[in-house]
């Protein structure tokens, strides 16, 4: 039997677990901090497999194997992998209170509307779009992935009024710290090893409301709104059966990060941050950019507006996910060229203007991305006099999409 212990953030456990273990696990401060017993085995925590192999040799021997973790070790923690290795019929989890549970418990917040994303040997980028889409997340930090990172890459593009909860050594009387900074003022600190987590909040939607399903918010119930749904000026606004194709192109999702170019009203801007997505809507009209911003906050959604003209106005901005581009005069070519070389996955285009199909295309395949295209035309059920109906047809639209190969995007980098 493997005993899997939580521990760490303030919660006491029953030390005599430890007694007759033939084999005790866990990190360096964990094992300081208990006495074992003098027959057993210590192993440090480091390279996992090699002590899921001598916890193999122990088990197999039918030797009892004592394992030490932070907090509770089936959230993000040890129990997937010995769960995997060695089955879940031979654990025997003691769970702690987890580092994002004590979290918020020190500021007196409900967390089960919280998004929890662990950065801890992963990419941090994932962790900083959902920060950047969501109000209220816990990030698991780990080495080249603490506050500092995280408050640097936050701080390079505006991501509302949000805040960083560092909390450090919780459960440690004599250390523990709880720090509320700016994401600039995270970036300029040393913080040390002892970080247990970091909330990322927009403290005035942090409180939430009574939820049934814990975790995000539940994603909507449509998409490719009815263009009613946004203020537009003279009908300047991509149609919604030309953004349901878009968005099915682009699909966004929690932890992307997509460019809206051109965003006009902001439409697929609004459509992408509703699935999820972080999103960074970029106009060059002073006007648009209003327009923009009271659509965003019509529809509950975070999203940065960056007024600018691109292609020159992108080249301060992290790497996208994936790009839509509305309208386009003369500088389209080199505004897609600019997309296709930092998108990750897919570019989407929309054109009106038959004459600037064959460029954009180009464009899109001379960065190496497989490009797919359709014209669009509908037409719309439309009333007449005498309660009888027609057919509208729309203005026909151009929707070309390239989507970079899975080999060649190894080489896009933030």
């Amino acid at each position: 039997m493997i005993t899997v212990v939580g521990t760490g953030t303030g919660a006491a456990y029953d030390t005599r677990v430890l007694l007759g273990a033939g084999l005790v696990v866990g990190g360096r401060r964990h094992l300081d901090a208990v006495r074992l017993p003098e027959s057993a085995e210590r192993v440090v925590l480091g390279p996992l497999e090699p002590a899921l192999d001598v916890v193999e040799r122990y088990v197999g021997k039918g030797r009892r194997v004592v394992v030490l973790a932070s907090g509770d070790p089936g959230f993000f923690g040890i129990v997937r992998a010995l769960a995997g290795r060695f089955g879940p019929g031979r654990l025997d989890v003691r769970p702690g209170v987890s580092s994002v549970a004590a979290a918020f418990a020190r500021l007196g917040l409900p967390w089960d509307d919280a998004v929890v994303v662990s950065a801890h040997g992963r990419d941090l980028r994932t962790a900083v779009n959902v920060c950047r889409a969501r109000p209220k997340v816990a990030v698991l930090t780990g080495p080249g992935a603490g506050p500092a990172e995280l408050g640097a890459a936050l701080a390079r593009t505006p991501s509302g009024d949000r805040v960083l909860v560092v909390a450090s050594a919780l459960g440690d009387p004599a250390r523990e710290r709880v720090e509320r900074v700016t994401p600039a003022e995270a970036a300029e600190r040393d913080w040390g090893a002892g970080v247990s987590v970091v909330l990322c909040l927009d403290e005035a939607r942090a409180p939430g409301g009574v939820r049934t399903v814990a975790g995000p918010a539940d994603g909507p119930a449509g998409w490719a709104l009815d263009e009613g749904a946004f203020a537009h000026r003279d009908s300047m606004i991509t149609k919604f059966e030309v953004r349901a194709l878009a968005l099915a192109r682009l699909g966004p999702r929690l932890g992307d990060l997509v460019w809206d170019v051109g965003a006009g009203s902001g439409s697929v801007a609004v459509e992408c941050a509703r699935l999820g997505a972080a999103v960074v809507a970029v106009e060059r009209a002073a006007d648009g950019v209003e327009r923009i911003r009271a659509n965003a906050d019509a529809h509950g959604v975070d999203l940065a507006v960056v007024h600018g003209t691109a292609p020159a106005v992108l080249s301060g901005l992290d790497d996208p996910d994936a790009v839509f581009i509305g309208g386009g005069g003369r500088e389209l070519p080199d505004v897609v060229g600019a997309c296709a070389g930092r998108a990750r996955r897919t570019v989407v285009v929309a054109v009106a203007a038959l004459d600037r199909v064959p460029a954009a295309r180009e464009a899109l395949t001379a960065a190496g991305f497989v490009c797919e295209g359709v014209l669009l035309q509908s037409s719309r059920l439309a009333p007449l006099p005498g309660d009888v109906t027609r057919l509208a047809a729309t203005n026909p639209v151009f929707l070309l999409w390239g989507v970079r190969p899975p080999a060649s995007s190894e080489g896009v980098f933030q």
